[in-house]
């Protein structure tokens, strides 16, 4: 063999032919075979000439370069495992062709042959992934993951992170052809390479890595003409995934824009409704419970319009809530009892925007404005009362009472059903000599000239109260009532007064009334007061004669 491409290196520099006219060559017997030696020409060179030898310098850095563009080259990597696999695989079935042959007395030789058989078997599961493939897993496509149906606009965004996945995985295979091709072209230079130094400088060397590459080469290609028709498979079914991503995405955002749409529509005629309510209510605070009510049943529709729209069976939902409605009642017990007591407060009317009330909790007071009506607590604002001059001392708070206080505490409303008055008292002492019947008099003048547009309000509040209670006891007049108490006689006189006002009223008429009594000569006001006696003698005191037995 070497002779003959001995003589093949001596026709060519006979007949003065250059490596480009070899260079299209890919196997180096069929160039052989293809060229005819005369025996003329079978002459041996002993040394290269300096040409020659500048060729192979030439093709060495050459096929340097290549090795360095291959050095980090991970299918060449990959590759090394293959043929590291199909090497373990051999010596495998050699030892067990070995062992097969071994005597079983032997039994050291037995043992180490299983040992190395059992080495072997763990080498060969690391490196199991390269059994069939010079390449390993990355011969295979991404798995592509099944993806659920689109059922809510949260699902677009899901949706467009998987269309965005499926192609950095067409990419990512895409890449691995690109890259096996490449490899092979720069294997195929390199051959090519190899078969011009041979020719050069025949060499055993040479010999072993033209073969070497050309096995190297050929598992490539068949590598390469898998991954493509793989590739053409796989790139389908992408396109196809993507397009059914696409559709569903197109359908939810069509469904999205209904459901907006219906939103929109219903939140446009609830404006309307309020703008419509609001003319009639212009001077009343019913509107601002209609308004109340309006906004929660527009909630309440918004709600079971998303609900019907997004939930397949509402059944499950319903099925839950009744597994987990035992759990809920107890942890949210307050919660419950808030959204129960705000429908007996609006359903009812006992307290509405606007009014006055007192709510009584732990010895704690607070008078004051109801603010708003909220699904789970009311909010106050505390006013000067007579309630803060005498309990708290302080007041213009904020109080935020929870609705289930309806069901369990005191809360009075000053200001129900229309009523703006209520009746408030002025007690003054005055002695026991006093003209109490003069007192009484002065007093209840007094009442009449400051109350008395209060008191004709008030007749015409409980008439119109009269269709919803009934009322008995409906007297408005001022009334004055007459106590005897250790200290003197107490003139209770008692009034109809502005419920947002009433300490103003008081205020006011207390002076009146004592500017009125301290006048009359036959009045005198009272007040604690104690007595002590002075004696002038320093006698002894004589004590007290013991009671007679009894016999």
């Amino acid at each position: 063999m070497k002779k003959i491409f001995f003589l093949v290196f001596t026709v060519l520099i006979t007949l003065n032919l250059t490596a480009a006219q070899i260079e299209n060559s890919k196997d180096l017997k069929t160039f052989v075979e293809k060229t005819e030696v005369s025996e003329e020409s079978k002459v041996v060179l002993l040394e290269p000439t300096p040409e020659i030898k500048a060729k192979i310098d030439n093709y060495i850095s050459e096929i340097n370069n290549i090795d360095e563009e291959l050095e980090d080259n991970i299918l060449l990597k990959r590759y090394s495992n293959y043929i590291a696999y199909r090497s373990i695989s051999k010596e495998l079935h050699e030892l067990k062709n070995q062992l097969s042959d071994v005597n079983k007395k032997n039994r050291d030789l037995l043992y180490k042959v299983e040992n190395k058989i059992r080495i072997k078997n763990n080498e060969l599961e690391l490196i199991s992934e390269y059994k069939d493939s010079p390449i390993g897993k990355l011969i295979n496509p991404p798995e592509i993951e099944k993806y659920e149906t689109i059922t809510n606009p949260f699902g677009i965004i899901n949706a467009l992170s998987y269309k965005k996945k499926m192609k950095d995985h067409k990419k990512e295979f895409t890449n691995i052809i690109k890259d096996v091709t490449r490899l092979i072209e720069l294997l195929d230079k390199k051959i090519l390479l190899y078969l011009d130094l041979y020719n050069l400088d025949p060499k055993d060397e040479y010999e072993k890595k033209i073969n070497f590459l050309d096995s190297e080469k050929k598992d490539f290609n068949m590598v390469l003409e898998i991954i493509i028709t793989t590739s053409e498979v796989y790139n389908r079914k992408i396109e196809q995934v993507i397009l059914e991503t696409d559709n569903q995405i197109a359908d939810q955002i069509s469904k999205t824009s209904i459901i907006f749409l219906i939103i929109a529509v219903v939140f446009i005629f609830s404006f309307l409704v309020k703008l419509t309510l609001k003319k009639y209510f212009s001077q009343n605070e019913n509107f601002y419970m209609a308004n109340k009510v309006i906004n929660f049943v527009l909630v309440f529709l918004i709600v079971m319009i998303v609900l019907f729209s997004y939930i397949d069976n509402v059944s499950y939902v319903i099925t839950i809530l009744g597994f987990a409605s035992a759990g809920i009642a107890i942890a949210l017990k307050d919660w419950f009892m808030s959204i129960f007591g705000w429908m007996v407060i609006v359903t009812s009317g006992s307290i509405q925007v606007g009014d006055r009330i007192k709510v009584t909790r732990d010895g704690l007071e607070a008078v004051g404005d109801v603010l708003d009506i909220s699904l789970f607590k009311i909010t106050i604002r505390e006013d000067i009362t007579l309630t803060s001059y005498k309990v708290n001392r302080r007041t213009g708070r904020i109080f935020f009472i929870p609705n289930n206080y309806v069901f369990s505490e005191m809360i009075a409303n000053y200001t129900h059903s229309g009523l703006r008055t209520v009746w408030d008292g002025i007690d003054i002492t005055i002695t026991f000599d006093s003209n109490y019947k003069k007192a009484q008099h002065i007093a209840k003048e007094i009442l009449k000239h400051y109350s008395k547009g209060y008191t004709d309000i008030t007749r015409k509040q409980l008439s119109k109260m009269r269709n919803k209670y009934a009322l008995r006891a409906t007297g408005v007049e001022p009334r004055v009532y007459t106590f005897v108490e250790p200290y003197g006689i107490v003139i209770s006189s008692w009034y109809l007064t502005n419920s947002y006002a009433a300490l103003v009223l008081r205020s006011t008429m207390s002076p009146e009334i004592l500017q009125a009594f301290m006048a009359e000569d036959d009045i005198t006001i009272a007040y604690p007061t104690q007595q002590i006696n002075f004696t002038s003698n320093q006698a002894e005191r004589v004590p007290p004669a013991d009671l007679p037995e009894v016999p």
